[in-house]
């Protein structure tokens, strides 16, 4: 069943009033692929525009505070951890990005794990895109989700 549509399939911000506080917690991770100029250079911080990793952390950090102005339905939430991570893999050039968001709340926080996500790895996109326009962004998902109503799950994949 689709929540964001009521009975005559108009869009439709789901009433969450009746629903219990909760911890409540997901993992998003997603990966840009690069040259091997262009990824020694992030990850060695010898970027012509400076720590590019700290700027997509603070990127990250920002767009999952703004997820409920970006995403039509979503909530606006008061997180209350938001963790954004770089996992470097030379042997494919590429880095993972991960990030935790947390909050005790009603409604689950997928959605700002995901866009921190998505916002990191357009901003090493931004940054890099001088030297390697033809960068590839990855496999954005939900790796993990603890709280609310459905309870706990990890992909399995």
């Amino acid at each position: 069943m689709l929540t964001h549509v009521d009975e005559h399939g108009q869009a439709n911000m789901v009433d969450v009033s009746d629903k219990s506080v909760t911890q409540r917690q997901a993992i998003a991770q997603g990966s840009i692929q690069m040259s091997k100029v262009a990824f020694d250079m992030v990850v060695n911080n010898q970027h012509a525009k400076g720590d590019v990793l700290s700027v997509a952390r603070i990127a990250g950090i920002q767009a999952a505070k703004k997820c409920g102005d970006l995403i039509p339905l979503c909530h606006p939430l008061m997180l209350t951890k938001i963790q954004v991570d770089f996992i470097p893999e030379p042997s494919e050039n590429t880095i993972k990005v991960e990030a935790l968001c947390k909050l005790a709340g009603k409604t689950g926080v997928e959605m700002e794990a995901l866009t921190a996500v998505s916002v990191a790895t357009l901003t090493l996109f931004d940054m890099c895109k001088a030297v390697d326009p033809l960068m590839t962004i990855n496999n954005i998902k939900v790796l993990q989700k603890q709280g609310g109503k459905s309870g706990d799950w990890t992909r399995q994949d």
